[in-house]
């Protein structure tokens, strides 16, 4: 009688967990697929500010201009057609707010009702010509040509120094910046907590007393429950100051100061994982060093550390992943310039916090909220390779032993 009635609850625990398992799996892979398909889209974009129109004269032979240059002639670094594959002429710029060097009030309208056909007019009578206009402004009769500016690539995307996602009129959409900012400020935390949270975990698996591990223990772990913006808010009022006084800085939103809050948020995870890791090596494998002579600190250095590798590891990739993916404390802290880094003493953005305090504004579907979910891509990416790596190695370590 109770075997008949034990089979269907088992069967029912078995379904609900195979849908709960199934259900969870699908929602993690759509997920992924939304945030590629948002992010991947910007690879399809011309990178014209939103809404405008960037015209030539129609016998200019000047075909396609990439956005760096159309910034370049914006900021008189290019003044000639010829430095852009062009005839040997000036280029002449003109933006909406120059026409009432052409035309006067009555002439454009009161409520501008004759606009369009006067910005027609300036593009159609001066062949060096650049003009840039809102596109509500482009006549049904435009006798210009809309000039093609290059799309977006991958490479250029990756590699461009330059984040200016709402510049006018061509966007800079380069995230080198955000990324070597989000690796520095990354690295600099786990340099910091891994060797650190190692210490710790050592003492409280082998060195402190059980009453003080007892109290310890669930401090620690208490910590790892500390809203961000806690950390931000010490970091803002304690670290900052202290690194601008201490090396004599403008500022002290630094990386530096992204990478010592990183790293104490990330302690408590690093400690709890490693010391449970280094609390499983087997009793006899520690008698057995201390018996051949080993001292207390051999024990742990030469057989502890190495039986517990696979476990500290995984402390190792929750500590980056805590780092490389934590937004509200490092918005606080570094500065949020998107520079190319070049040391721990200046400011940085990473690409987290530019996520965080871009998306509100980027109107969705724009150019500016697909180049966010891009970054997104490249964060999931950029973890995925982190933890692949640490399995390997994991692996690895696991084999020689």
């Amino acid at each position: 009688m109770n075997r008949f009635f034990q089979n269907p609850g088992e069967k029912i625990i078995e379904a609900l967990i195979t849908i709960s398992g199934t259900v969870t799996s699908l929602t993690v892979l759509l997920i992924v697929f939304f945030l590629f398909k948002e992010g991947l889209g910007i690879f399809s974009q011309t990178p014209v500010a939103e809404g405008s129109v960037i015209a030539v004269h129609p016998q200019n032979p000047v075909k396609e201009l990439s956005a760096k240059e159309v910034k370049e002639i914006f900021d008189q670094e290019i003044t000639n057609w010829n430095q852009v594959g062009g005839a040997n002429a000036p280029i002449k710029i003109f933006a909406l707010d120059d026409i009432t060097d052409y035309y006067t009030e009555e002439q454009i309208g009161a409520n501008f009702e004759y606009l369009p056909q006067r910005i027609n007019e300036i593009v159609a009578k001066d062949p060096n010509i650049l003009a840039y206009f809102p596109d509500e402004y482009l006549s049904k009769d435009f006798s210009g040509r809309r000039l093609k500016l290059a799309k977006i690539t991958v490479l250029g995307f990756i590699t461009g120094t330059q984040w200016y996602p709402t510049i006018e009129p061509a966007v800079q959409m380069g995230v080198l910046s955000l990324i070597l900012g989000t690796l520095l400020v990354s690295f600099g935390a786990i340099l910091f907590a891994l060797p650190l949270g190692l210490a710790t975990s050592i003492y409280l698996a082998e060195i402190a007393s059980p009453k003080l591990r007892g109290i310890l223990k669930p401090v620690i772990e208490l910590l790892a429950g500390i809203p961000s913006v806690v950390y931000g808010f010490f970091g803002l009022v304690v670290i900052v100051p202290l690194i601008q006084d201490i090396f004599g800085l403008p500022v002290g939103e630094t990386a530096l100061a992204g990478s010592l809050v990183l790293g104490i948020m990330a302690l408590p995870t690093i400690i709890s994982v490693s010391e449970d890791a280094l609390r499983t090596t087997p009793r006899a494998m520690k008698e057995a060093s201390l018996a051949l002579g080993a001292s207390k600190w051999q024990t742990i250095y030469k057989v502890m550390i190495p039986y517990s590798i696979s476990g500290i590891s995984t402390a190792a990739i929750l500590g980056i992943g805590r780092a490389i993916g934590e937004t509200m404390a490092v918005l606080m802290v570094t500065g949020n310039a998107s520079v190319i880094p070049t040391t721990f003493l200046e400011p940085v953005r990473t690409i987290p916090a530019t996520i965080a305090a871009e998306l509100g504004e980027a109107p969705q579907g724009g150019i500016h909220y697909q180049a966010l979910f891009a970054l997104g891509c490249i964060l999931f990416l950029m973890t995925l390779a982190i933890n692949l790596t640490v399995d390997m190695v994991s692996a690895k370590k696991k084999e020689n032993r």
